[in-house]
């Protein structure tokens, strides 16, 4: 979270402590700044990154009253909210508190070594009190007596069962965090032994939760993908939107430089345009090209799972580039040991499909293998 915030006051902005914030205060946020607390956007539009708090790689867009979580990242234009929820109201606030919760809770088998404990050790002492008394009646140094009260009862103590169990839970957790398990429910991890059928999350699990390059493709025989990938960048070089950015970032782990562009012009809502090597180029969407009445001629597909974005020659569709998470090369062994030991691998995501007749774009939660 922040440490300040931009409070709105009738007097223009004022830097106050995130703390200090109330529900009803109204917020100024700028690019690249996290939002301090829980609201509702009343003026502007933008995308945040909420990767650290949904695991949604895909910068997520937003305008007047779309909700907000606090500690999400505005990416790039300014936008004012409203404060609806601080403090232990919050989202982030009740995600700690189910965490903290979670690991201060026994497991049932912890409960049942605590319960046998306390038996054994009432047990314990009454052994050794007896072995006291007993040799003291018949006649024995108390010194005697007293060793041989203390052999009993350190042999019959349980302690080594009262810090086994929660010793075990301890080593077991830390090691699984390690690997990027985090146990919430002791109880369900020790059942974990009759687990039959995994349920995976997509989107940073099997997949790197990350936007970036996922596909190019060049239409034209005398430009290469590099080429395609150069003009985009070279176009997209002082762009600010989550898009653009990660166009630049691709261009730049493949080592591909950047070119002067001129005439830069943003198409509202559909991409931007510009003059690179004396000819006019465009980076559109899908949107553009259905307006225009151009046809998508390339050929290699995501099946919808990634934005696309086109390029144009003078109006003429030369390539493509394909943005979207990338799945992790860890993803295919785990599946394959799972699979191998028995264990049923699905996959709970979100997909969009066209719906026949005068519907929309709609999105239909899954589970399928």
């Amino acid at each position: 979270m922040p440490n300040e915030a931009h409070l709105i006051t009738d007097s223009g902005t004022e830097d106050v402590e995130e703390n200090d914030l109330k529900k009803g205060d109204k917020v100024l946020i700028k690019a690249g700044e996290k939002i301090p607390a829980d609201g509702v956007i009343f003026e502007g539009e933008t995308h945040l990154d909420e990767s650290m708090l949904t695991g949604e790689s895909k910068p997520m867009k937003k305008g007047p009253d779309d909700e907000v979580i606090g500690g999400s990242v505005n990416d790039d234009n300014l936008m004012r909210v409203e404060i609806n929820k601080t403090g232990a109201d919050s989202y982030l606030s009740k995600v700690i508190n189910l965490v903290r919760n979670a690991r201060s809770a026994k497991s049932k088998t912890q409960r049942l070594a605590d319960q046998a404990a306390v038996i054994l050790t009432v047990i314990a002492l009454v052994v050794g009190s007896t072995t006291l008394i007993f040799w003291l009646i018949y006649g024995s140094e108390i010194s005697f007596a007293v060793e041989r009260m203390a052999t009993v009862m350190v042999i019959t103590c349980p302690h080594a069962l009262g810090l086994a169990i929660p010793l075990v839970n301890a080593v077991s957790t830390s090691k699984a965090a390690k690997n990027g398990l985090l146990i919430r429910n002791r109880t369900a991890f020790e059942n974990s032994r009759k687990i039959t059928t995994v349920v995976f999350d997509k989107t940073g699990t099997l997949t790197e939760g990350s936007f970036g390059l996922s596909l190019l493709e060049s239409i034209e025989e005398d430009l290469s993908e590099d080429d395609i990938l150069r003009i985009a960048s070279s176009i997209e070089s002082n762009s600010e939107h989550p898009i653009g950015k990660s166009i630049i970032d691709g261009a730049r782990k493949k080592g591909i430089e950047k070119s002067e562009v001129s005439d830069l012009n943003v198409l509202k809502g559909e991409g931007v345009s510009a003059k690179y090597g004396g000819e006019e180029y465009k980076l559109v969407s899908r949107k553009y090209l259905k307006r225009n009445g151009i046809e998508d001629a390339t050929k290699k597909g995501t099946g919808g799972i990634s934005t696309e974005v086109y390029i144009l020659k003078n109006d003429e569709l030369i390539g493509k580039i394909s943005l979207g998470d990338r799945i992790r090369e860890e993803s295919f062994e785990a599946v394959r040991m799972l699979r191998k030991n028995g264990k049923k691998c699905w996959m709970l995501t979100e997909i969009t499909r066209e719906l026949p007749g005068r519907c929309r774009r709609v999105s239909v939660g899954w589970v399928f293998c």
